[in-house]
């Protein structure tokens, strides 16, 4: 493996998931951003729009306008944080000049080309390269992932709920027809544009439930659990915002097959499950995750509980939305993409407290 640095390019750099990746990549061994775009703010340095970055070498990289051209003359791979609908056009143009790309958009998560119509309101202009994209959750496709030159990054609630799922439906442990996904998540979830509706006062000091039955990553979740569970299935997907800058906590309800088993037999099945998966922490009977314990860390925490009186399996999954279900996870795929160890760069620890 070459011990040059891999030139990478970031193009969206002024949202969160943008912000995330710039804080990510200022310290990542083997990737240098040279090229990060936004119509916004072409012409500035990322230290001015981010001062976080003072200091760094990052920081002094020019944000410049989404040139294709200009961007395929200096970068390997690709990272979109771009909204859903620009991001396709970006991704065809890219790999059309040999650049690999992993894009954080929902444009390619979806196999299903009429699906991703009806949910986001828009026709697929790319059907071809949906067929060629794989889905970039390590945990399921790790190897897939490392042959490929487009990765579809996931969503940050389908991460939580596909993780905490796993075991279950790969051990056809539960009735399929029977699982209720009730997610929280912080109000960076939402993105950096001004809204109403994740205004300080309005989040602040306050708990909601939003999109109840209509929520956009509801056919990823489904989609990818339907795959896991060998049949097709459908899941009460139940958003909720919580009033904090990141996190994501989904508690999971699925009725056993057979008679409750005890907390312990579930948890040896989970640690078997992930047991070679460093990002995933199963904690022991009777702890549960909390949202500030994988703060700006790629790590899902999960925590079991076994309820004979209702025979369901109640699963809590704790991630950081930005990092592991977001920015994190598409720099994951970007270290197998290139022959990288899946953890480089990504061992951090929580931010506490």
């Amino acid at each position: 493996m070459s011990t040059e640095r891999i030139p990478v390019g970031l193009v969206g750099v002024t949202g969160y998931t943008g912000m995330e990746l710039a804080r990510i990549l200022a310290r990542h061994p083997s990737f240098d951003l040279v090229a990060a775009t936004s119509r916004a703010e072409a012409g500035r340095k990322l230290a001015d729009v981010y001062p976080f970055l003072l200091g760094m070498d990052i920081g002094a990289v020019e944000i410049s306008q989404p040139d294709p051209d200009q961007i395929a003359a200096k970068c390997s791979l690709v990272f979109l944080a771009v909204p859903h609908g620009a991001a396709m056009d970006m991704a065809a143009d890219l790999l059309a000049r040999d650049v690999k790309v992993v894009d954080l958009s929902a444009d390619f998560r979806l196999r299903d080309t009429d699906s991703y119509a009806q949910w986001y309101g828009l026709e697929h202009r790319h059907a071809a390269l949906v067929r060629e994209a794989v889905y970039g959750l390590p945990e399921l496709y790790a190897d897939a992932i490392a042959r490929t030159r487009l990765v579809a990054n996931p969503g940050c609630y389908p991460t939580s709920v596909i993780l905490g799922l796993l075991p279950l439906l790969r051990n056809g442990l539960v009735e399929t027809d029977t699982i209720v996904a009730d997610s929280k998540s912080g109000a960076t979830g939402a993105g950096r544009k001004a809204a109403v509706g994740t205004l300080f006062c309005e989040v602040a000091d306050s708990f909601r439930a939003y999109n109840l039955g209509r929520h956009r990553h509801t056919p990823e979740i489904e989609q990818e659990l339907s795959r896991l569970a060998g049949i097709p299935l459908a899941v009460s997907f139940n958003p909720h915002l919580l009033p904090i800058n990141r996190g994501i906590l989904s508690t999971l309800y699925a009725r056993f097959i057979d008679e409750t088993p005890t907390v312990e037999a579930l948890y040896d099945i989970y640690a078997e499950t992930y047991a070679k998966h460093e990002f995933v922490r199963v904690l022991p009977p009777g702890r549960l995750p909390e949202t500030r314990w994988v703060r700006g860390t790629m790590y899902c925490d999960i925590g079991l509980v076994c309820d004979p009186r209702t025979n369901r399996a109640v699963v809590v999954s704790a991630i950081d939305n930005l990092c592991r279900g977001a920015s994190g996870q598409a720099v994951a795929c970007a270290n197998l993409m290139s022959g990288l160890p899946l953890a480089e760069g990504l061992s951090m620890p929580p931010l506490m407290p």
